[in-house]
């Protein structure tokens, strides 16, 4: 079954909850703006959120979720989503979902952020935090995690590919240094907690604060450089510097980091360079920043 062929909306909400969680029947259902494209959110009343999968290859993160997410929770310094209750398929809707508790807050991505410094070094505590928790057991990175804690080898072909198809609309010598430098620093640590979606519709602000970090759907166990990106996508300058040394990432790190950053802006670029301006503009930001970070750093 395809993402297009899966029919979510809020009466299909409706109908779930009543149907499974008849106690909760009678409370508004109202779909969570911007939306997102691995799921679906929606507000259930005043507390709780519900969200579902929106194709099968997202579909096996409700169990991820489930198990997991209690039991990290209480070793975050920050709020994470909290397990309600745990939806079953119907209504011609075929995979599990889930209902956590409202977490107040507007993305990072639209919130205005009192200061950007200051919200990089929470960040970095949170991740620390994370990092710290112990893995055993955890969930390996693989399809799950869309291979986020994985090798960047996983995504060689398609990063050259990209490269290749935007032509002389970016700087292809240029992004091959920064891809071949991220190849060649290999992880060598011990398999950490990491989150695998650190992006600003993920930061939830609250008084211009970081609140909570939501979407633990690419969760896992693995290689944590994946976590750096947001240093690309949300920050720059002393806000960037802050969260590089309040991680304390070493240069393997962060050139690692550096290249999930420039896969997803390139896929990102291939995608919306005629169609969407806006989104195009935002990924040749973040290339443009990898790439110009790099070279200082060579």
């Amino acid at each position: 079954m395809t993402v297009a062929a899966v029919r979510i909306d809020a009466d299909l909400v409706r109908e779930l909850v009543a149907t499974q969680f008849p106690e909760w029947a009678d409370l508004p259902v109202a779909a969570v703006e911007p939306g997102g494209w691995d799921n679906r959110t929606f507000r259930l009343g005043d507390l709780m959120s519900v969200r579902l999968p929106s194709g099968p290859g997202y579909a096996s993160q409700v169990a991820k979720e489930q198990r997991w997410l209690p039991r990290l929770a209480p070793q975050l310094p920050l709020p994470v989503p909290e397990v309600v209750a745990r939806g079953l398929p119907g209504r011609g809707y075929p995979f599990e979902w889930s209902v956590y508790r409202w977490l107040e807050g507007e993305p990072a991505s639209s919130a205005a952020v009192e200061d950007a410094s200051e919200l990089a070094t929470t960040l970095a505590g949170f991740l620390h935090a994370l990092q710290r928790i112990d893995a055993t057991g955890g969930p390996l990175a693989g399809a799950h995690s869309a291979w986020r804690g994985g090798p960047l080898e996983t995504y060689d072909i398609e990063t050259r590919r990209s490269i290749s198809a935007l032509g002389a609309t970016i700087p292809g010598a240029r992004a091959i240094a920064v891809w071949e430098a991220a190849l060649e620093a290999r992880w060598h640590g011990s398999s950490v907690w990491f989150h695998g979606d650190v992006a600003a519709g993920n930061l939830l602000i609250r008084d211009g604060r970081l609140e909570a970090v939501i979407d633990f759907g690419c969760s896992g166990v693995g290689d944590p450089s994946c976590d750096t990106t947001i240093a690309w996508t949300l920050l720059s300058g002393e806000s960037r510097t802050a969260f590089r040394e309040a991680l304390g990432a070493d240069r393997a790190t962060w050139a690692r980091g550096r290249g999930w950053a420039l896969w997803k802006a390139l896929n990102k670029l291939v995608q919306h360079l005629e169609t969407n301006p806006a989104e195009a503009a935002a990924a040749r930001r973040v290339i443009d920043a990898v790439l110009a970070e790099h070279e200082r750093d060579t």
